[in-house]
Parts: C-alpha cells; structure tokens; sequence
C-alpha cells in the first residue's frame, strides 16, 4: 500500500510533480509515515496519538495546494481542499464547518464504491452482456415487485389494482444467442440500436433548505424516494453506449452497501485529509468590531473540529480526533500569531514556503511529469502538430513570467499557465494543419509573440 512508503519515498514521489519546498515536503512525509506508525501501535498507546496539523505559509502559487492533493493521492486518503472564508461573511456565517466533514465522508464514499465496483467489474461486465442480448433478442423478464414498496401498501389497503405482469417470452434459441454473443464480444455489433431500460434518477427533493437543514433534507428525500416506486426509462441507444450506461448501474447492485458505508467511514476518520485554504483571511488583526469579530468567530467553530469532536452526520457520527488538517495561507498582512492562541496550538508544525525563483520556473516547465509543456505537446500532436520547445525558449517564457510575478503581481507558477497560452495561442488556433508539422518554440519565437506585451506596463498588467 502506498501509505507504507517511507518519509524519504514520499519526498521522492512529491518530486515528480513539486519543484522545491524541500522543507514542506519533508513535513508533510513525516505526517503521512506517522499515521501508518500510529496503526502499528496497540490499541491503548494508538488512541493517545494525535495527528500534529501543519501550517504552510507562503505566496499563492508556490504548491502549498498540490502538495497536500498529491499527499493525498500517495495515502490513497480521503482528500477535501476547502477556503476558510466560505465560512465567513459579514453578518453571516456563510457555511457550516461542520459541513466540511459530510463532505469528506462522501468523497470517501465515493472512493470506496469506485473501488468495490472494479472487484466487481467482471461479474457486472456478464450481467451487462447477457441485458444487451436479451434486448437484441426481445426477451422480456418478469418484473417482480419490491418488497416494501409503496405499490405494496396501497394495494395491502385496496387502493390499488393488482399490476399485471408482462408475459414471458418463450425460452429463446440458445444457438441464435450464442452465435450473437459471439458476435457481441468480437465488437461486430457495437453500432446496433438497442432499447434498455435504465432506473430514473430522482429529483432532490427539500433543496434549498440551507446548510443548517442540509442533512435532514438528504435524509427525508431518500426516505420518500425508497418508498416510492423506481421511475424506470425507456432509451435507444447503440449497443457501445449501452454498455457505458448499464455497466455501473448494474456494478452498483453488486456491491454490500452497508460494508462499503463502514470501511469508507474508517478511512475518513483515520485517514482523512482536510486542507484549509485562506487561514491568513479569518485571522484577526485587531481587537475591534465588524468583520474582525466575524473571523474570530470562524475560528472559535473551527477549533473543535480541528481538536477533535464528533459530527453527526446522514451516515452516522463521524470523530475527527485523528483526521489530518492542514491550513494554509499567505500571512502578508495578517501573521500565524494573529490567529487565536487556541488554533495556534492545534497546528504545531510550521512550514514555510519559499517564493518561486526563475531558475524554479526553468524546472516547472520541463521536469514534473504534469509539466505544462508536456501537456502542451500532447494535446497539439493529436492534431499532426510537433512542439518543440528549445532550451533558450523556455528560459525565455520562464524570464518573462518571473519578470511579470515582479513587476505586477506575484502569482507564483499560476503566471506560466498564462505566458505559454499567450505563446501558443496562434499554433492552437491554426491547428491542424494540411500536413503534419514541427514548430520550434524558441527565444525568438517567445519574444515575437509575448515580447511587446511583456515590456508594455499597460498591456501587461491587463493581458497577462
């Protein structure tokens, strides 16, 4: 499993795709291993072991946000990124913060039905297959009737006729269906139309009850909508596209809901990641009314959270004594200390991020697997178009974004996003071409296409 890499293995994967801040990554590696010693531990000593949040401070753009996604994504952990101003508005508070921990249970949901439904991908892969000939076929199945049903107590009381089942189809030729399977496997049929039926997904019933009600809305509407009959849709479509709509649907039916609502629950709680954003913007930075009272407030909902509380939710209580906090923010105007003595506390390690250099850049536009220049490359061969970038040429984009970050405003790695769409827009929008080409993006190329922009203060400052 990947959470039992090493600290060092960990910094080693944060390298494909993070360049610099050695210190955060170190960090965050420590954490990470931590949390797989603490489940090595006996039970007694494991309940002691706290997580030790982490704070990054540094520029936007520097990586504070990647580095914990990627974390995530190495711990194979549940992962929610959330800005602490969603929490705060002037007079009102904007969100729950409770409302972070529903959301990370359901992305844990999410990750453990995805991985459920792949054990299961076989099996719901012979069960799609055997719909789509009976389909080709016209094979009709007998409905039965769900125990429970809403139909079942209007009829226990006489409100409702007896439904009449549709006759069955005589046994069909199993030569003919083999002989079709057979065809349906090699892909010959993939273009047939075919009518399936599909279960129609229900509206949201109670929305727009605010965030207070948002769980009981949940609960009442799947309350209803089980009762209910299952509103089912009749659709032509090719076989190809069947197969994409039937397959997780009939994978979902596969799976113990009840076991998948369990292990997802434990991963939330003892692997759990949550990355708060924007801590600089709720910190205090005087003792007087207005918005300042408000940000303290945000804090004083946030501490029990990030202490350690339970949290009901539609799945059932939910601790965060062991999930993993990480905040982040700028801190230019407000400083860590600015932040309630409380808060500090829950956040012991301190990192700080160091601002991008050009040399940085350099790196950033060749190195990580993600580079955006590789990106680039892929995206333009699909249409016969060969980028290459020259090494005067990148050292060229890189020169004019960390000229940019200096001279207006600095965004961090964000602003190369920018520099090169501005550098390949005319490639981009020509493509494709008659024949298959290899453009060269070199020093004189950059300058050609971004070099009047770049120098024009005026331009530069709203174009780029």
């Amino acid at each position: 499993m990947a959470v039992e890499l090493t600290p060092k293995q960990i910094v080693k994967e944060l390298d494909k795709y993070i360049i610099g801040q050695n210190e955060a990554k170190k960090s965050v590696a420590i954490a990470l291993r931590n949390r797989y010693r603490r489940l090595k531990l006996e039970e007694n000593m494991r309940k002691e072991i706290m997580p030790k949040n982490i704070l990054m401070i540094g520029p936007t753009g520097v990586g504070k946000t990647e580095i914990a996604r990627r974390l995530a994504q190495i711990a194979n952990a549940p992962f929610i990124k959330v800005e602490a101003t969603r929490f705060t508005e002037v007079g009102y508070v904007g969100k729950n913060v409770e409302s972070m921990i529903r959301e990370l249970v359901d992305v844990s949901i999410n990750m453990v039905r995805n991985e459920m439904m792949e054990n299961v991908q076989d099996k719901a892969e012979k069960m799609v297959e055997e719909i789509i000939l009976d389909s080709i076929m016209g094979v009709k199945k007998k409905k039965n009737m769900n125990a429970g049903n809403f139909m079942d107590l209007l009829n226990m009381f006489g409100q409702n006729q007896p439904r009449r089942e549709d006759p069955e189809e005589p046994v069909d030729n199993f030569e003919r269906r083999e002989a079709l399977r057979q065809k349906l496997r090699n892909g010959e049929l993939e273009d047939i139309e075919i009518e399936i039926e599909v279960e129609e997904a229900p509206a949201p019933m109670f929305a727009g009850l605010g965030p207070e009600f948002e769980d009981m809305g949940i609960q009442i509407g799947e309350m209803f909508s089980n009762m209910m009959p299952k509103k089912i849709k009749r659709k032509k479509v090719k076989i190809r596209d069947a197969r994409k709509l039937l397959l997780p649907l009939e994978a979902e039916k596969l799976i113990d809901k009840e076991k998948m609502i369990q292990e997802a629950i434990d991963r939330a709680q003892n692997r759990g990641i949550i990355f708060i954003d924007e801590m600089d913007k709720i910190a205090a930075r005087s003792g007087g009314s207005g918005p300042d009272v408000s940000r303290e407030g945000v804090q004083r909902d946030l501490l029990p959270i990030v202490e350690g509380t339970t949290v009901i939710t539609k799945h059932g209580p939910i601790k965060t004594d062991y999930m993993l906090f990480i905040a982040a923010g700028a801190f230019h105007v407000a400083k860590p200390s600015d932040l309630i003595p409380e808060i500090q506390g829950r956040f012991p390690i301190r990192v700080e991020l160091e601002a991008l250099t050009e040399k940085d850049f350099i790196r950033i536009l060749v190195e990580p697997e993600n580079a955006i220049t590789k990106q680039y490359k892929a995206l333009l061969e699909t249409d016969g178009v060969n980028l290459v970038f020259t090494e005067e040429g990148i050292e060229e984009i890189a020169k004019i974004a960390f000229d940019l970050n200096e001279r207006i405003e600095n965004i961090g790695a964000r602003r190369l996003y920018t520099v090169v769409e501005k550098v390949l827009e005319e490639v981009s929008f020509e493509a494709p071409l008659e024949t298959e080409v290899e453009i060269q993006i070199t020093k004189e190329y950059v300058r050609q296409r971004i070099g009047e922009l770049a120098d024009n203060k005026d331009l530069s400052e709203f174009v780029l």
